[in-house]
């Protein structure tokens, strides 16, 4: 028998689907993030969907819907931000704006959150 949804799972659920705009996409990138890394524990977070090594641990990696115009996806400061060995420059990225999830962009979306849980 799989194990019950956790308190912060059906509280991060119920949330994507109160969304009045992109919910379809709110619920695939749970769904990405979730798989991407299997062990991170899913709560709200500044009301929004935050993820972490346990309940009461930092949040890593998070999103939100900015208004009907966008999605936030993003990294906090706990993740870790290692540089490229080959990167031009110090700046690292944490967050980025999407509208849709592609298949490109859910394959980037694993990389992001397998380096940031690393």
């Amino acid at each position: 028998m799989p194990d019950a949804p956790s308190d912060g799972e059906i509280a991060v659920r119920d949330k994507i689907a109160a969304l009045p705009a992109f919910g379809d996409v709110a619920a695939r990138l749970h769904e990405v993030i979730r798989a991407a890394a299997p062990d991170l524990e899913p709560r709200l977070w500044y009301g929004m969907p935050g993820y972490a090594r346990a309940k009461k641990a930092p949040v890593l990696c998070f999103f939100r819907v900015d208004g009907d115009d966008y999605v936030t996806f993003g990294l906090t400061e706990k993740a870790n931000h290692a540089l490229e060995p080959d990167a031009p420059d110090h700046l690292r990225p944490s967050a980025w704006f999407l509208t849709e999830l592609d298949g490109p962009t859910e394959e980037r979306v694993t990389t992001i959150v397998q380096k940031a849980t690393a």
